[in-house]
């Protein structure tokens, strides 16, 4: 009997520890027009991503030599694949093949590569933009065939989607769908692609852009505050939120129910809070409120508490992103950097699950001492 509450108090922990999401981040390396300083070299930026204890690192657009920094790290990589790429890997299985043979096949798995998404945001193209929905799963399987031929397999496949283009409504989540046309074309098929893959649902979600599209979202709801008027009720299924990445993360999964799929588990890819920038009258984007959501979103993960209608909760978080970026002479452009230029921490924030883990695995070692006990007084 005493081994067995041992054995159960030990599989307790362990399972409560894995249900605390990774949180990575997001790199988007500058453009050939981008009027930031001189980008970094590759090696020091994943020098810096390691020293500031960040373990799960998204890249946008992957060059090579990132990739190969990044070999013999803790460092896991999400690297996406970028748009203009889907209409040729959609018809040519050797372009597939030549892709994965420059990004994936010399790195793996001396660079920890877990995921790749096939697009980002394909379905949020601009109306001037070529739709590139229609190549979009026959891309995903021309890299996935490629994968097999090529005994990489093992690592998923699948493609990131931005809320705002994806889903109808935040609230009430649980009367959230997928918007139509695209529901029923698009993701639903891809949905089952996922499935039969074991892959993951990715999409990019912000509190921000939500609590300034609806006047009547408290900041402190939108930012994980904690007092007696941050809540909201889903009057269908009575479950009460306590703040919007919870909401939204369930709408998600409200609409992929609604598809036939409730168990591919989601990955949020993008989220996060500017410092600055943005439009005239943006006063919400400043350092304050952006570190106040990034420590709500930590603690928040930490817990591991999940969401009401997904207890496991998503299974990565990365925050949008690593440097602030301005584009040309937009000067409205937001700045969601949490490092400036020189690679510092903007914020005192952080990231990795060591502190936590380090509480449990204390906790561990109290229990492996008195199992000990146990054992040499039997």
């Amino acid at each position: 009997m005493a081994y067995f509450l041992i054995f159960s108090l030990l599989f307790s922990l362990v399972h409560v520890t894995s249900s605390v999401p990774s949180i990575g981040v997001t790199y988007n390396p500058p453009s050939a027009i981008a009027t930031v300083a001189v980008q970094p070299p590759l090696g020091n930026i994943s020098a810096a991503i390691t020293t500031l204890k960040i373990t799960s690192v998204r890249l946008l657009n992957p060059d090579p030599y990132l990739i190969k920094a990044f070999a013999f790290t803790n460092t896991t990589l999400l690297l996406s694949i970028p748009n203009p790429l889907l209409p040729p890997l959609a018809s040519s299985f050797s372009l597939a093949l030549h892709w994965l043979n420059r990004h994936v096949l010399p790195f793996y798995p001396r660079s920890n590569i877990t995921l790749i998404s096939v697009g980002n945001c394909v379905l949020s193209s601009s109306t001037t933009q070529e739709d590139l929905s229609p190549y979009l799963l026959r891309a995903m399987r021309n890299i996935h065939r490629a994968m097999e031929e090529l005994g990489i397999g093992k690592i998923p496949i699948s493609t990131t989607f931005s809320f705002f283009s994806t889903i109808t409504t935040a609230f009430p989540p649980s009367s959230a769908e997928f918007q139509q046309p695209v529901g029923d074309i698009i993701i639903k098929p891809l949905l089952q692609f996922l499935e039969e893959t074991n892959s993951f649902f990715l999409i990019n979600l912000y509190p921000y852009n939500m609590f300034r599209l609806n006047s009547q979202i408290p900041i402190g709801f939108a930012l994980f505050q904690e007092n007696p008027f941050n809540f909201r009720d889903d009057l269908v299924t009575g479950v009460r939120y306590f703040n919007l990445f919870d909401m939204m993360v369930d709408a998600v999964v409200a609409a992929m129910v609604v598809m036939g799929h409730a168990n591919v588990p989601v990955i949020v890819t993008e989220t996060g809070w500017p410092s600055g920038g943005g439009e005239a009258g943006e006063l919400e984007a400043n350092r304050v409120f952006a570190e106040m959501y990034l420590k709500g979103l930590v603690k928040h993960l930490r817990s591991g508490v999940g969401t009401p209608l997904r207890k496991e909760g998503v299974a990565e978080v990365y925050v949008y992103e690593l440097m602030d970026h301005k584009e040309g002479d937009m000067e409205s452009s937001r700045k969601w950097g949490i490092v400036t230029q020189d690679m510092t921490m903007k914020y005192d924030v952080e990231f990795s699950i060591g502190a936590r883990n380090s509480g449990s695995l204390m906790i561990f070692l109290v229990i492996m001492w008195f199992s000990w006990q146990v054992i040499i007084r039997v």
